[in-house]
Parts: structure tokens; C-alpha cells; sequence
């Protein structure tokens, strides 16, 4: 299967549907196209949250970012990321097995982290899910630098629900534009996409 990036004439080969099943390829060149509006240097370090088959981690690279790392905590994910970098011929690109509640000290001082579903999955967790969230906030905190920016992609929290998640540590920057839908006489975002700044 083939995916472009409309950004950058990009060719994405051979890749699983999941992660454009889940959010669609419209959300990730929406984060892309933020980074490249707001001129996010081509040399900041980026980390992909729950990065799965790693299709965001090369989109990236293709369009010039240079130091990114993805980190998943299947190894099943992982290893499959690292056949479709290869493919790519993409030898840059950074891939760890990491539990995000539970990280490595290493990881830090990202300029830019992106999540788009792992912090939906944690917040499903029947085992003290406040807990994990929680958790969530505090490895966050731990890995981005200060003033550094989290997008956040949620089909699960709303706007005003992440504002809350979100409020110790980090600052509202920016809403994205998601598509909208109709139901009932209402209508509303199918997904939220927002943008923090660590404070």
C-alpha cells in the first residue's frame, strides 16, 4: 500500500492501516504541517510516543527532521518499525522498547513529543486509570524540555477534558483544526488535537 505526503512528495511503502484506520493520514500530516508553520528546526528532537509501526517517525525523516526517536512498549511494534525504516532506507532513525509510565532515565530533553492514541490506551486501562494518567503527566514532564511543545491526538478526550489532564506543568498553545460531524441536531470534533508548552 502507498501513502504521499502532500508536504513533501513523499512515497510511504508497504506500510500496516492501523495507524490511518485509527486517526486517518490527514492527522499526521496535520502534525507535520504545525511543525513546518511554526518552523520547528530540522535538528530538534522529536519523540513519538506509542510510535506502533513507526509511519510518523519516517514521514518526519522525509521531510527533513533529523533527529527523531520512536518508542513503543511492544517489542512486536518496535521490530516492525525498524523493517519499514529499513525499507525506507532510513538509518537515522532511533527506535527503543520503552514503557512510557515507566522510562528509561536517558530519555529526555525532547523539543517536540507527539501522541496520537498511546495516552487514549492508557486512559482505557481498568487497573487505576487515574493512576496511569497521572503517571502519564509525570513521564511527560520528565522527557520534553522546558518551553518544549506536546501534540496531543485523542479520539477518546474532548478539548476541555485534556485542558484538564494537561493543566499541571504545561500550557494551552494551540487547538489544530479536526474534522467535524453532525448527530442529532449537534455537532462536534471526532477527534481533539491540541498543542501544549511545557511551562
Amino acid at each position: 500500500m502507498e501513502y504521499s505526503c502532500n508536504l513533501c512528495s513523499v512515497s510511504l511503502c508497504c506500510l500496516t492501516d492501523s495507524v490511518f484506520n485509527r486517526f486517518g493520514e490527514e492527522s499526521m500530516n496535520r502534525l507535520v504541517r504545525w511543525m513546518q508553520k511554526h518552523k520547528i528546526p530540522l535538528d530538534a528532537s522529536v519523540l513519538d510516543i506509542g510510535t506502533g509501526n513507526g509511519v510518523l517517525l519516517v514521514e518526519l525523516a522525509k521531510c527533513g527532521f533529523s533527529d527523531v526517536t520512536g518508542i513503543d512498549y511492544s517489542p512486536s511494534a518496535i521490530q516492525l518499525s525498524g523493517r519499514i525504516i529499513e525499507k525506507e532506507g532510513l538509518s537515522d532513525i532511533k527506535l527503543k522498547v520503552e514503557d512510557f509510565l515507566n522510562l528509561s532515565p536517558e530519555l529526555s530533553g525532547f523539543h517536540i513529543c507527539i501522541d496520537k492514541g498511546t495516552f487514549d490506551a492508557i486512559s482505557l486501562n481498568p487497573d487505576n486509570a487515574a493512576e496511569k494518567r497521572k503517571q502519564y503527566v509525570e513521564s511527560l514532564s520528565r522527557v520534553l524540555a522546558v518551553k518544549g511543545y506536546f501534540l496531543i491526538t485523542s479520539c477518546n478526550w474532548t478539548k476541555e477534558e485534556l485542558l484538564n489532564e494537561f493543566s499541571a506543568g504545561f500550557e494551552f498553545f494551540e487547538e489544530l483544526p479536526t474534522p467535524r460531524f453532525s448527530f442529532g441536531g449537534r455537532s462536534g470534533n471526532s477527534v481533539a488535537a491540541l498543542v501544549f508548552q511545557k511551562t
